[in-house]
């Protein structure tokens, strides 16, 4: 079997950005001693998601540049490491903070850099800049290439996240994640994954962390074998609340092949009906003040 494994750092933030690099550090150091390919933090590591309760005015300052050293120094460890990170972090940028993750393959080098899109503008989101589109990037992997897609979070709310992940090929989608995961939020996943036969990876933070309780997920998106009478269980991992390194596997041949057989994903949509998904009028029921454009 070709078993691709991602990480899952389901781990508390210390309280400084310091801290937090020397934490991230050594959790990837054991991601990578117990066999990962891919490493993937929790939603804005950098500051461990705390924008809330705090002054804008004064989180802001929290957010740090793509070439600070706290996000080059994963760019290294990759290198060093043989192995994938996705690193998160408030970005700085010009016109304003993002919301950020940045996936370093295996040799330190940039695959994606995504900003979230689906920002929470009825909560303090409101102040950070929107990512402005979804990529999909070959990744070299000890098992060959993997298409490897990232959405943040609230993007698992809208099904055009991963729709758009899936059509421009990604096989596996990370999420970095900082919520409850309770069965709906975990069914939405579910959903992503299986309407659109990709693995998608979830890391969220424990329950530790205000407003989190772990559960960081990982879904394959197969839902019928030939061996099998009926539908199996996609969830390939589902973690506890507590704090530490969850590995999920991944059969690429396996999903793979369900891809060139099953009839979810691309294989029978209709693009030519679907003008209405365009369409930026509203009905008055899902008029909001606080949305942006």
């Amino acid at each position: 079997m070709n078993i691709l494994k991602v990480a899952l750092l389901q781990i508390a933030p210390t309280g400084s950005l310091e801290e937090n690099l020397a934490k991230g550090i050594d959790c990837c150091k054991k991601a990578k001693n117990i066999g990962a390919d891919i490493a993937l933090f929790p939603e804005m590591y950098s500051c461990g998601y705390d924008i809330y309760d705090r002054p804008y005015d004064v989180w802001k300052h929290d957010a740090i540049t793509i070439d600070s050293r706290f996000v080059l120094t994963f760019a290294d460890l990759a290198k060093c490491l043989d192995m994938a990170i996705g690193i998160t972090f408030l970005e700085k940028c010009k016109y304003g903070e993002k919301n950020s993750v940045v996936l370093f393959d295996r040799h330190g080098e940039i695959k994606i850099k995504y900003a979230k899109v689906h920002t929470c503008d009825f909560g303090v989101e409101k102040y950070l800049a929107k990512g402005d589109d979804f990529y999909v990037s070959e990744l070299d992997t000890a098992h060959g290439p993997v298409k490897v897609g990232c959405m943040i979070c609230y993007d698992r709310e809208f099904p055009e996240s991963a729709r758009i992940l899936m059509l421009k090929g990604a096989e596996i989608v990370l999420v970095p994640n900082a919520c409850p995961m309770e069965i709906n939020r975990l069914s939405q996943l579910r959903a992503r994954a299986y309407e659109n036969m990709i693995g998608i990876a979830t890391c969220n933070y424990p329950d530790s962390v205000p407003d989190c309780n772990g559960h960081s997920s990982a879904f394959d998106g197969v839902a019928y074998l030939p061996e099998l009478s009926g539908s199996r269980d996609s969830c390939v991992l589902e973690a506890d609340a507590s704090e530490g390194i969850f590995v999920s596997e991944f059969d690429l041949d396996m999903i793979r092949k369900y891809r060139k057989e099953e009839v979810h994903g691309n294989a029978y949509r209709r693009p030519k009906k679907y003008d209405i998904l365009t369409d930026t009028a509203k009905d008055e029921v899902f008029v909001r003040d606080d949305y942006r454009e």
